[in-house]
Formats: C-alpha cells, structure tokens, sequence
C-alpha cells in the first residue's frame, strides 16, 4: 500500500495526470480496500473535498484551518496538510495575502509548504524570497520531488546557470532526468522541458517535446488541451519557420478552449492599451506636408494621385 501510495504522489507531483486517471479504486470486498476507510473521516481529506469545490469551498477550509490549529490531537502531518490545501485554495482565489498567512510556519517549512510559498513569491515576481524559502527545505531533503520541481521553477524565472554555466542549467536537468524516468507518462513534464528549450533557442527539440505531450493527451482521450502546451505551442510556432497562419491558428484553438487563461488576459490588455494609445496620435496636416516636402515631393502630386482615373 505505501508503494501505491508513493507512486500516485510521484504521478500527480510530476503532472501525469492521465495516468492517475486511469487507475481503479480497490472493491470494497477486497483486502486492500480497508485502509483507505478510515480517511472518510479525515480532516485532511475533508480538505480535499473542500478544494475541489472552489470558491465555494474556501469557507469551510476557513473553518478546518481554525479546528485543526486547535485539535491537539491532530498530527503536524495533518496540520501542513490542510494548511497547504487551504493556501492553495486562496491562491486561486486570488487571496493571496491569506495564503502567505496560513502558511506561515516557524522554523523550516514542510516539503509541500515550501514548494507552494515558492510558486507563490515568484507569482509575486519575488525570486529573491522564493529562493530564501526554497533554500532551507531543500536542504533539509534534497531528494522530495516537489521541492526540486519549486528549484527548477526558480530556474525558469531567473535563468540561473548552476554549475555548469549554461543558462537554466537547473531546470534542463530536472526535466531531463525526469522524461527519462520509464515509469511516468506526464504530458506537464515534456511542456516544462519545451519551455526551457524555447527559452534556450532550441526551437526544433522544443516542438518535438510538445508534440509528445498532444500525443499522450490526445492517447487519454482530454477533452481539451493542456492550456500551458498550447501557450507554449504558440510561443515556439512564432519564433520558428512555420508556415504562415499556423500560429494564428493555434491562438484561436486557445481562444476557444482556454479564454479564461491569464496570457489572453494579458494580450486582451495589451491591445486595449494599444488601441487607447493609438488613438489619442493625430499628426498634424502641417507635420505631414513638412515631412513630405523633406523628401522631395510634393503635397499637391499626392494629391493628384488619389484621383480616380
């Protein structure tokens, strides 16, 4: 049982979530079924529940906060566990000023609390703090995945070079050890490692990997694609030597699929601003005949020319 246990935790940490879906919960007459019973009452699974319900959850995640911090009985395990679950319940919904307060922790922070204040300051384009909390944690165990994941997202963010000098060096590696792993199938682990190779340049070997993620979903049967494989699809189609309105194309499949996804948000503002700018430029008659005498024609041939025939 922990040997499952630990393989769906590797599974869902490193994105394989296809995977995951495919599993079969134990029958209820068999002998492996009886250990998850005594979740059912779980404060850390009633967390769980609590999460997948959104924004209509975060009360109750609210009210499992206040209980667990005061149940001397409850496990730290359960007390990080339903912290974490909680702080990321906030992030999405953009609390973020309370997520960074339920996971203020004394000493070293837990694995998972760690890898999320990571995610969390550098969301907040604060690399410096992610780096301090990650720093420790790591420390402490170099070998918990989640926290080499949060590493390899400091990577991304700042371009470190690691030992070897080449930039993003870190996360190259991570991603590298990781799609060579026989046993995970993650479609999240081949666009993370596209993404460094964009970044890098390395365009070709970035669409391969891109096009092996859309193969394993596509294999799963997802309704829709990954919104950070499309994002990033649309990224190395732009750079690249495609053929014309193939990123245009892609960017409408985005539209269509993803609209809430915070690139089109930003590229909706972006417009907006552009528009709003563009319309407050108007040249002056005298500026234009200015510039047209300067070069050596004459206002009144301009003129003439857009006469009809």
């Amino acid at each position: 049982m922990d040997v499952d246990l630990y393989f769906i935790k590797q599974q869902f940490t490193l994105g394989a979530y296809p995977a995951l879906l495919s599993l079969q919960l134990p029958d209820p007459s068999s002998s492996d079924y009886s250990p998850y019973s005594p979740l059912q009452e779980n404060v850390a699974l009633k967390a769980a529940a609590a999460l997948a319900k959104g924004e209509q959850g975060l009360e109750t995640l609210r009210d499992l906060c206040v209980e667990i911090e005061a149940d001397q009985d409850s496990s730290d395990w359960e007390k990080q566990t339903v912290q974490v679950l909680a702080a990321t319940a906030f992030v999405r919904a953009g609390e973020i000023e309370e997520a960074l307060e339920t996971l203020r922790t004394e000493g070293i922070p837990g694995d998972e609390e760690a890898a999320l204040l990571t995610q969390v300051y550098l969301s907040l384009a604060r690399p410096a703090l992610a780096q301090k909390v990650l720093a420790p944690a790591l420390k402490a165990n170099p070998d918990a995945l989640v926290l080499q994941l949060a590493e390899a997202a400091i990577s991304l963010v700042t371009g470190s070079q690691g030992t070897s000098g080449e930039p993003y060096a870190p996360a190259l590696s991570f991603y590298n050890e990781q799609v060579a792993n026989p046993s995970i199938s993650s479609p999240a682990l081949l666009v993370g490692r596209a993404v460094v190779r964009i970044l890098r340049g390395e365009l070709s070997s970035a669409q391969s990997d891109l096009e092996e993620a859309e193969s394993i979903l596509s294999r799963a049967k997802c309704d829709q694609a990954s919104s950070d494989m499309l994002a990033a699809m649309i990224v190395a189609t732009g750079l690249s030597d495609a053929k014309k309105g193939e990123a245009d194309q892609l960017w409408s499949r985005f539209l269509k699929q993803h609209p809430s996804h915070p690139l089109v948000a930003d590229i909706a503002a972006k417009d907006l601003l552009f528009d709003q700018c563009a319309s407050k430029i108007q040249v002056p008659p005298r500026a234009c005949r200015c510039r047209l005498e300067s070069i050596g024609i004459s206002p009144s041939c301009v003129a003439r020319s857009l006469l009809p025939v």
